[in-house]
């Protein structure tokens, strides 16, 4: 989420506090209801952990005192036994919600509920690892339904907040924001200056992804043997971009996923040698295909079809009909009062289909590039799916 479109939603959300009192107490009740997150489809049960690690190998571009690169990452993966469930966003992670009068007009954070037990035993066998990327503005904890779905059916997923790009990362206990370099507000153009800055800021995340999938497979302790060789690399928005490029970059990939995000970097240019997967909403053209809204066609479409040319992997693309680009997060099941709602970016589609549709297509594209499994027709069942 920028701070521009955080901006506008202060604004609307005063708006409307002044304009109308009923409103506002419906929208309160409604925001204080609990809500919790889709029930898992897959086998196992989730534990969650949290690591803070520092790359020593690289100076931080974005830190204005200088500095090794810092990250804060979230790990979900198969589990054994029971107990309470984890908080969704603990202590200053909840910073990440709206604040101020905005935040009375979405789901209360503190009201979220997952299913993951915080450092259950992990289960016994080797699980493929999964990096994730969140979108520009995003911390990881906002992909938690997807990651703990992602989870149960036994893969180890590795979220990655990148530090000074996330609107709120938590390192050592302190809160820690966005900056104007590593959060940019004009990346959307993706020609000339915001070209550049983009294709330089996707390197920065594609490292940080890359050095997250070397941690978790160096893990000791009760993770040490479980992470099964390979990695495999997820992204939403900005960090879906970011994955692609991880994943050209990591002759250890196996695959990976884009979802709704424009395409930056090299891999622009060069493509991918082993499988990848688009997901896009029907306003975008990051599949290489055009909704009928889109606002950013030249660009979105010349990026994904060099990509789609220059690669020799298969590529599974599809457009999710009914879904803008909050669709692809959390936010998709949150309470939003209208028209926050469609500011923010939600599409006509039901928020929890939308995440279903995504559990669906990620599952079965990580069985196939992860487990030999045939990669099948992801459409079936799911008319919302259309392809590219």
């Amino acid at each position: 989420m920028t701070k521009k479109i955080a901006k506008a939603l202060a604004v609307v959300a005063l708006a409307l506090l002044v304009g109308s009192t009923g409103y506002v107490a419906v929208v309160a009740a409604l925001s204080s209801r609990p809500v919790v997150l889709p029930a898992l489809t897959g086998s196992h049960q989730v534990g969650r952990t949290a690591f803070e690690w520092t790359d020593r190998g690289r100076v931080d571009p974005l830190a204005s005192g200088g500095g090794p690169r810092r990250l804060a990452v979230w790990l979900w993966y198969p589990a054994t036994g029971s107990g309470e469930p984890a908080e969704y966003m603990p202590g200053l992670w909840r910073k990440q919600q709206f604040g101020g009068v905005v935040g009375w007009f979405e789901t209360d954070f503190e009201n979220v509920r997952v299913h993951a037990v915080a450092d259950a035993p992990i289960a016994v066998g080797r699980f493929p690892l999964v990096v994730l990327s969140p979108g520009m503005g995003f911390s990881a904890p906002q992909y938690t339904a997807i990651a703990e779905d992602l989870a149960s059916h036994g893969y180890l997923v590795a979220g990655v907040t990148p530090t000074y790009s996330a609107n709120v990362s938590v390192l050592d206990g302190k809160l820690v924001e966005s900056t104007a370099q590593g959060n940019p507000q004009d990346l959307g153009g993706h020609s000339g200056a915001a070209l550049a800055e983009g294709n330089e800021l996707v390197g920065l995340w594609a490292a940080d992804a890359r050095f997250v999938a070397g941690q978790v497979a160096g893990l000791t302790g009760r993770f040490a043997g479980r992470v099964q060789p390979g990695v495999s690399y997820l992204g939403h928005s900005f960090g879906g971009a970011a994955s692609l490029e991880a994943c050209r970059l990591d002759r250890s990939c196996a695959g990976a996923v884009d979802l709704d995000g424009t395409q930056f970097g090299g891999v622009v240019e060069q493509g991918l040698r082993v499988p990848f997967m688009i997901l896009s909403s029907e306003d975008s053209c990051v599949t290489g295909t055009c909704g009928p809204k889109a606002t950013n066609p030249d660009g979105e479409q010349a990026a994904a079809a060099s990509l789609v040319k220059a690669s020799s992997g298969e590529s599974v693309r599809y457009v999710v009909r009914g879904a803008r680009h909050f669709d692809f997060t959390d936010y998709a099941v949150y309470f939003l009062a209208p028209p926050i709602s469609n500011l923010v970016g939600m599409g006509s589609i039901d928020g929890r289909r939308a995440l279903a549709i995504q559990s669906h297509c990620l599952s079965a594209f990580f069985d196939h590039v992860t487990r030999g499994a045939p990669v099948g027709a992801p459409a079936q069942g799911y008319p919302e799916l259309t392809a590219a």
